[in-house]
C-alpha cells in the first residue's frame, strides 16, 4: 500500500468513527441503553434503520449490489465506537446476513435489510461455542441475537454436500426467548422448510468468511467496551479519596491500572493486524489463524479487564445503578459469541503456521 493510499485509508476509518458519534456520543451516558433492557425486542428499530441509511449495514457489501464496498478494518473501527456505547442494535448479526445475501446474488430482502428497514438473522448455530454449521434441516438454530426484533432468518441448509441458503420470515417461524445478563435476548427457532423460499444453491465459503469477520468486529466491539470502562476506571481513581488522599496516588492500584492498560494495548493491536491481514486478501488458515489469535485475546482480556474495573471502583462498582457494571454484562454476554476463547485458541493451534508440531 502506498502512502497515498495509506493516508485515504486512515481518513475513511476517522470519517466512520466521526458517523458513529450520531448513535453512540463519546462520553455520552448510557440511559438509551438502560431504558431498553429486558424489553422487547431489546434495541430501537428507529435507530437501526438510521443505521441502515448511513449505510452501516452493507459497509462490507460490494457497491454492485448496494452497499458501500468498505473494508474490515473499516468495519472494525464502526464497532469499536458502538462497543464504547453499547449500543445494542444487531449491527454485526446483520452485517453477516447483508454479506450472504449478497453471496447469493442479492436475492431475498437484501435492499430492505441494507436500507434498515428490516431485521434479517442468519440461523446458523445448533450447538454451543462453535463456527461449523452443519446445516441440519429440521434442528434447532439456536443463540441468535436479538431475535424477538427479527423480520426473516436465513437457514442455510446441508443439500448434497453443499450449503443451500433458504429465507424464513419470521410470523411463521417464532423465535422461542431467553434475556441475556445485558438485558437483551437470545432466540432459538426450528426451521419450518415447508415455509422457506431457496435463495441460494451453496453460500459455504461465504459463510465461512462472514463467520470470521463477525468474530473479529465482536472482538473490536468488546474493544470499545474495554476501553470505555477503563477510561472510567481511570477518572474514579483520579478522584476518589481515602484517608485523605486520591486513591489514584495508590502504588498499588497503579500497577493494577497499568497491568489493565497493557492488556487493552495488546487487544488493540491484536485485532488491527488481524483486519489488516483479512484485507489484504489472506485466505484458508492464515486468515483463521488472524481471527482466532484476536478473538482469543480479546474474549479473555474483555472479561479481565471489565471485572478488574468493577474492583477498582470497589462497592459502587456493583450496583447496578453505576455505568461500569453494564460494560462487564455486555462482555460476559460477547464474549462467546462466534467463539470462546478456549474455541479459537484450538482453532489457531491447528492452523497456525508459527505452531510447530
Amino acid at each position: 500500500m502506498s502512502a497515498a493510499e495509506a493516508d485515504d485509508r486512515a481518513e475513511s476509518i476517522r470519517m466512520i468513527r466521526d458517523s458513529a458519534a450520531a448513535v453512540a456520543p463519546p462520553g455520552g451516558d448510557l440511559k438509551r441503553v438502560r431504558d431498553l433492557r429486558f424489553q422487547d425486542p431489546g434495541f430501537d428499530a428507529g435507530l437501526f434503520r438510521q443505521m441502515g441509511e448511513m449505510g452501516w449495514i452493507g459497509l462490507r457489501v460490494p457497491e454492485e449490489m448496494g452497499g458501500a464496498g468498505l473494508g474490515v478494518g473499516e468495519m472494525c473501527a464502526l464497532a469499536e465506537e458502538l462497543g464504547r456505547g453499547l449500543v445494542p442494535e444487531p449491527l454485526i448479526p446483520a452485517a453477516l446476513s447483508a454479506q450472504l445475501l449478497a453471496a447469493a446474488g442479492g436475492k431475498g430482502p437484501l435492499p430492505v435489510l441494507l436500507a434498515g428497514e428490516v431485521v434479517v438473522l442468519t440461523a446458523w448455530q445448533e450447538r454451543p461455542d462453535t463456527l461449523e454449521v452443519p446445516g441440519t434441516p429440521d434442528a434447532p438454530r439456536r443463540f441468535l441475537p436479538m431475535a424477538s426484533g427479527a423480520d426473516f432468518f436465513l437457514a442455510p441448509v446441508q443439500e448434497g454436500g453443499k450449503l443451500a441458503l433458504y429465507e424464513l420470515p419470521a410470523a411463521r417461524c417464532v423465535p422461542s426467548i431467553e434475556r441475556t445478563q445485558d438485558g437483551g435476548n437470545l432466540g432459538t427457532i426450528t426451521p419450518n422448510m415447508a415455509e422457506a423460499t431457496r435463495l441460494a444453491d451453496d453460500v459455504g465459503e461465504a459463510l465461512a468468511e462472514a463467520l470470521d469477520e463477525a468474530a473479529l468486529v465482536t472482538s473490536a466491539y468488546l474493544l470499545g467496551g474495554m476501553e470505555r470502562a477503563f477510561a472510567m476506571t481511570l477518572d474514579y481513581l483520579k478522584q476518589r479519596q481515602q484517608f485523605g488522599r486520591i486513591i489514584g496516588t495508590f502504588q498499588a492500584l497503579q500497577h493494577r491500572a497499568a497491568d489493565l492498560k497493557m492488556q487493552v494495548a495488546l487487544t488493540r493491536a491484536s485485532i488491527e493486524a488481524a483486519a489488516a491481514t483479512l484485507d489484504a486478501g489472506a485466505k484458508g488458515d492464515a486468515r483463521k489463524a488472524a481471527v482466532s489469535r484476536a478473538k482469543a485475546r480479546t474474549a479473555e482480556a474483555s472479561l479481565l479487564v471489565q471485572r478488574q474495573c468493577i474492583q477498582l471502583h470497589g462497592g459502587i462498582g456493583y450496583t447496578d445503578e453505576y455505568d461500569v457494571g453494564l460494560y462487564l454484562r455486555k462482555a460476559m454476554v460477547m464474549a462467546n459469541q462466534y467463539g470462546s476463547a478456549a474455541l479459537h485458541r484450538r482453532r489457531f493451534m491447528a492452523v497456525s503456521p508459527e505452531v510447530e508440531e
